[in-house]
Formats: C-alpha cells, sequence, structure tokens
C-alpha cells in the first residue's frame, strides 16, 4: 500500500509556545514523530512512502533526504494554502489501488493501527475507511455523521455535529482507494480548500465511505500535547 504524510503545516502555536523543533521533528519517547510514522507504515505493508514539508522547513527536508528506506521514500518540498492542497501535491505517487493518507502529527497506538489497516484490506468494496474516535481533544473537530451499519452520511462542523449528536469526530487517518483520488483532483478543479470539504464532496459525490473507532487519537498542536501524547503512548506499551 502506499503511504502519505502531510508535514507541511508552520505549527505556529508550538512556536508561539516556546517549542523550537520544527513539529514533524518533534520527540515522542525519544524519536521524531515522522520517522515514527515512517516505523509503523513500514511494518504495516507500506510499497511507498510519500511525505510532503514546506519550504521553510530546511531541518526536516535535510532529514528526509538522509533517510535511507526499503521501500521509495518520494519528497515534495512545497508550501501549499491547505492540507488539501499538500495532499494533492502527493497524489502523483499514490499510483497503487489504495493508499493511507495522516497528518504528520496525528499520534495513535500502533495495535489500533494495524487492526484499522486490516480492516481497510479487507473492504475492498469501500472506497474510503475513515478512522474516527469518540475522545474529542481538538480546537475545531470534524464531527462525522454515520448510519446504522457504520457508513459515513456526512462531515459536520462543531455546532452541526453537537446538534445532530454525532458520537465521533474525525482523526486525521484516511484509508482511499482510486475513486476518492479521482474526487481531489475534481475537488482542485472546482476552487475547494481544506481537508474537511474534499471529504465532505467525497460524501455528496456518492462515494461509499465506512468510520473506523479507534478508542483515542491525538494531534500535536500545542506545547502540553508533547507531554500528553508521550502518556498515551507509554500506557500502550
Amino acid at each position: 500500500m502506499d503511504y502519505a504524510i502531510i508535514a507541511a503545516g508552520e505549527g505556529s502555536r508550538l512556536v508561539q509556545e516556546g517549542v523550537t523543533t520544527p513539529k514533524p521533528l518533534i520527540r515522542l519517547l525519544g524519536e521524531p514523530m515522522i520517522d515514527r510514522l515512517i516505523r509503523l507504515f513500514l511494518r504495516h505493508g507500506a510499497s511507498s512512502i510519500s511525505v510532503i514539508v514546506n519550504e521553510e522547513m530546511t531541518d526536516v527536508r535535510r532529514h528526509m533526504e538522509a533517510l535511507r528506506l526499503p521501500v521509495p521514500l518520494n519528497l515534495v518540498v512545497q508550501s501549499t494554502p491547505s492540507s488539501m492542497h499538500s495532499f494533492h501535491a502527493l497524489s502523483p505517487f499514490l499510483t497503487g489501488d489504495a493508499c493511507c493518507l495522516t497528518t504528520v502529527d496525528t499520534v495513535f497506538r500502533e495495535e489500533a493501527f494495524a487492526t484499522y489497516i486490516d480492516a481497510f484490506e479487507r473492504m475492498p468494496a469501500v472506497d474510503g475507511v475513515m478512522a474516527v474516535t469518540a475522545f474529542v481533544d481538538d480546537e475545531k473537530p470534524l464531527y462525522v455523521e454515520t448510519d446504522a451499519a457504520g457508513m459515513i452520511r456526512g462531515f459536520l462542523d462543531r455546532e452541526e455535529g453537537e446538534a445532530a449528536g454525532c458520537q465521533y469526530v474525525s482523526g486525521g487517518i484516511y484509508g482511499l482507494r482510486r475513486a476518492a483520488l479521482d474526487v481531489l483532483d475534481r475537488a482542485m478543479e472546482q476552487g475547494i480548500s481544506r481537508m474537511r470539504n474534499y471529504q465532505r464532496m467525497l460524501v455528496s459525490e456518492g462515494l461509499r465511505l465506512r468510520a473506523y473507532a479507534f478508542d483515542k487519537i491525538l494531534d500535536i498542536d500545542h506545547a502540553a500535547d508533547i507531554a500528553k501524547a508521550e502518556a498515551f503512548l507509554s500506557e500502550g506499551k
């Protein structure tokens, strides 16, 4: 499977709080976040790994260029206006039937990820399997509306999601098949921006998306999140 990592964000809130290390190189239990993701992807069937970093992240670019992997590593150095644009910049490398995309600061336990990837591979009839979690720890969560069978019916902002009684929010891990990448091209042509609007377009175009629940997924947005993430990962050992 092709794997992709969006590591192009500026991490401005971390910088404001005194964290000088570029977000992808922040260490969790002694390991840079980007290295941890790559290690997990290699352990779970990666045939290629593609990463986008922004043009200002020279330290991250050098770090990536120094890596030697047993599969192709495709590095894109480009500053983009949104995560959806970053995903599109990676899409030429995602040539297989399926891919898995994450953002670099998405923190999850390997055991949960392994069962997620296994479930995705066992569901060839769906166009995407989206990680969701009932654990809400995001400033602007994207709520995921599902039916009784776990199929996704909508992606809602906080107010709508809470009003609709949605149980889950998006976890920032996306298992996608070729039809979803075709929609990505159309989204770019139509001037759509942001991953959440791309996901809404997947629903509006009738793609079959299934939600897959993780107990907990964390993001690293603030300095305090680093210790939270390390504690979370330590609990799983």
